[in-house]
């Protein structure tokens, strides 16, 4: 289990006013525990023996969103995909400090309004998720999200409002949306 600071399950299964019944239900059944910084919930269910340079090669976890609860603008250095389990469309943005590129990728089930199922993010690109927006009945989005290489909690960083605004002005209100 990837270890992040101040990790204590019992202060971070906290339900109150963050999810309906049906996404509380989803958390208990999954074992999963509130994400540090960047928010949602998640249990990490996959890391791989194989490593490189000391390093696991791979790791995935269970992630899960509901309209209170955000995926907050965050960087990483590997690459991660993420994978539409189930609920509600998810919007997913996208800041490329490469080229200034700002992307929104609709997760979802149905093709015919342009949902994609999977979404590859590479490392060093800021990216953050919400529910959209009164698309669906069901309060909650749970997702699959991989990382290659392995997650190590010193290549997270968690984005600065103020400095995604300098850096990113077409995309102020994506970014007053997805960070605190």
């Amino acid at each position: 289990m990837a270890k992040f600071p101040g990790f204590r399950r019992e202060a971070l299964l906290c339900l109150a006013g963050d999810v309906n019944a049906a996404a509380e239900k989803i958390i208990a059944q999954l074992g999963l525990a509130r994400l540090p910084q960047e928010d949602g919930f998640f249990r990490q269910v996959w890391l791989t023996p194989a490593s490189v340079d000391g390093r696991a090669a791979g790791s995935g976890i269970w992630y899960l969103l509901t309209p209170e609860v955000l995926s907050a603008l965050h960087r990483l250095q590997a690459e991660e995909s993420w994978r539409f389990l189930g609920g509600d469309p998810v919007e997913h943005v996208s800041l490329d400090p490469r080229d200034g590129r700002t992307w929104v990728t609709v997760l979802g089930a149905e093709a015919r309004l342009s949902h994609r199922p999977e979404l590859t993010v590479p490392g060093g690109v800021w990216q953050g998720a919400r529910l959209k927006a009164g698309a669906g009945p069901h309060g909650w989005a749970l997702l699959s999200c991989t990382l290659r290489p392995a997650w190590d909690e010193k290549e997270f960083e968690l984005g600065s409002r103020a400095a995604l605004e300098r850096e990113f002005p077409g995309a102020r209100e994506w970014i007053g949306a997805l960070t605190r």
